[in-house]
């Protein structure tokens, strides 16, 4: 997957990249698969503003993502690879030998015809998915468990990807996509590959309008405020506000927000880099 730059008709095209869509095979989606997605606009239920910068963007329909893969001891053909309003990966259509369809985050490389299945007696080829007490040492894997059965939460962005660096009794040491790594138990799911449309960070969006295509408006900075509205608003001339912190007063850059009692550190055995 590559990006292309767009020629300069105009002057929010000069600066513009976006994916070459060359894998994508399918331009309407599965009408069984898709649901109504509410926006709130920012909006509570007496419709004050709770969250700023929200607001407008194209309407679109969730597609339903079988992020489980627990439909075992069945196999299933890739129909399609979709685009995906919701999220920064595409996703694949298959269709299952007993008739049943369902939609996939698509990992990197898989192709309409391919043949996938989940369980543990699969061979660990891209697509599929199986427990990872079966999946051999050093793959690269997307759409981990952090709970058996709860569905892949670890990896399902654009180009992410973990590594099964070892197992440890009852646990996979995985290299997660930040850098750090951390303990899953052996019977979590995972998905053989990494995701796809990984050009997805080399995109730029060229202008404005297309940030309030995606129902983002436009995010004053603080320093621009008055005193009253924000921390670091206020003072003569360019202030540069002081302190970075939030509209609540916590600072912004490097204080730590995570509890040193978090039940989850006895599962991190090295931190992220920073």
């Amino acid at each position: 997957m590559a990006t292309r730059k767009i020629r300069p008709m105009t002057p929010g095209q000069r600066h513009q990249t976006r994916t070459d869509y060359s894998e994508i095979t399918a331009s309407e989606p599965e009408k069984s698969l898709l649901v109504s997605l509410k926006r709130s606009g920012g909006r509570n239920n007496t419709g004050k503003m709770t969250m700023r910068y929200l607001g407008g963007g194209h309407r679109k329909m969730y597609r339903i993502i079988d992020f489980k893969r627990d439909k075992f001891d069945v196999t299933g053909a890739v129909e399609t690879i979709e685009y995906d309003p919701n999220r920064t990966s595409f996703i694949a259509l298959v269709k299952y030998s007993d008739g049943e369809k369902r939609y996939i985050i698509a990992p990197n490389g898989i192709q309409v015809g391919q043949i996938i299945a989940n369980g543990s007696t699969v061979a660990p080829e891209v697509g599929n998915a199986m427990p990872l007490k079966d999946i051999p040492l050093g793959t690269v894997v997307h759409n981990i468990e952090m709970r058996p059965g709860q569905g892949g939460k670890i990896a399902r962005s654009a180009g992410a990807y973990a590594q099964l660096a070892a197992r440890e009794d009852k646990y996979a040491v995985l290299k997660m996509p930040s850098g750090e790594t951390r303990k899953v138990l052996v019977v979590c799911m995972a998905t053989i590959g990494s995701v796809s449309n990984s050009d997805h960070d080399k995109e730029s969006k060229g202008k404005a309008g297309k940030n309030r295509w995606l129902g983002r408006r436009p995010r004053v900075r603080g320093v621009a405020m008055n005193p009253v509205d924000h921390p670091m608003g206020g003072g003569e001339g360019r202030a540069s506000g002081g302190h970075p912190r939030s509209r609540k007063g916590l600072i912004a850059k490097g204080y730590k927000t995570r509890k040193k009692s978090n039940p989850s550190n006895k599962y991190i055995l090295e931190r992220r880099k920073k």
